[in-house]
């Protein structure tokens, strides 16, 4: 974040609110801690800021930050929705994925159409351990002879997901061979970004449990950032996508020792 030139606690309330809001309306977001290290003022005080611009239509209020009122980061979109999108690339996408995987590993997936769609192609093998917060990738494998594991937590209904710190800790203590993670955002130079923090965060998890990590997503999801940061492209070692991405992108991830599968 920008420096700014006196301490946020000395300015007037209007001052500090238009501060705010014109870091927002120029980034797209911002997080409390952030705001509240930069101007030396408590996080209660921001958040009170944030919710007043957000009462006047100015700004969105999200766990832990806001956005531009204009923003897409937000969107939080359905299962169902995301299915409907991007449907041929997905398949093509989970037909490549599975390439990568050989009897007797232990395959850990992200929830998501992209990875449920890995899910059904996973079927044709016999000796897996697959682990995953996704329910409905889990009843996708029931009726299999793997052994599924979930990983527990709260229920995001939204996208079928298991989040918070029971999944966090039962990852913590889980090695997986290969994660597929599917995300929403993917800019090559900041990483992988999500628009809800729970999600982000047992996200991230996957990626510390895991020895290889393949990140599998179709060509829009690239240059899309959304509220939270999942890790830098540093923590990632493929990028499974189709072949609508540009060559300036491929290039870039290559450069970050990234293998890029295109499909």
């Amino acid at each position: 974040m920008e420096p700014i030139t006196r301490d946020g606690s000395n300015m007037l309330i209007d001052e500090r609110r238009q501060h705010m809001l014109a870091k927002i309306q120029r980034d797209g977001r911002v997080l409390v801690s952030e705001l509240s290290d930069a101007l030396g003022i408590s996080r209660i005080t921001i958040r009170k800021d944030l919710d007043y611009l957000q009462s006047k239509g100015l700004v969105q209020r999200t766990h832990g930050g806001a956005l531009s009122a204009q923003s897409s980061a937000l969107l939080d979109p359905s299962l169902r929705e995301k299915e409907q999108k991007q449907s041929k690339e997905k398949q093509r996408i989970a037909e490549a994925a599975a390439l990568l995987v050989e009897e007797g590993l232990c395959v850990l997936l992200d929830s998501g159409t992209t990875t449920t769609a890995i899910a059904r192609e996973l079927r044709r093998f016999s000796r897996l351990t697959v682990i995953t917060n996704a329910v409905n990738i889990a009843t996708e494998l029931a009726g299999t002879d793997f052994e599924v594991i979930l990983t527990g937590g709260t229920l995001r209904k939204n996208s079928f997901s298991l989040v918070g710190p029971l999944a966090e800790e039962a990852l913590s203590e889980m090695h997986a061979d290969i994660l597929f993670l599917g995300v929403d955002g993917f800019d090559t130079r900041v990483g992988l970004t999500t628009p809800n923090f729970l999600e982000s965060r047992v996200n991230r998890a996957m990626v510390n449990a895991a020895t290889r990590v393949v990140v599998v997503c179709d060509s829009t999801k690239f240059g899309r950032r959304s509220l939270a940061l999942i890790v830098p492209p540093t923590a990632i070692h493929t990028v499974i996508t189709d072949n609508q991405l540009g060559d300036e992108d491929v290039e870039t991830l290559k450069s970050a020792s990234i293998e890029v599968i295109r499909v």
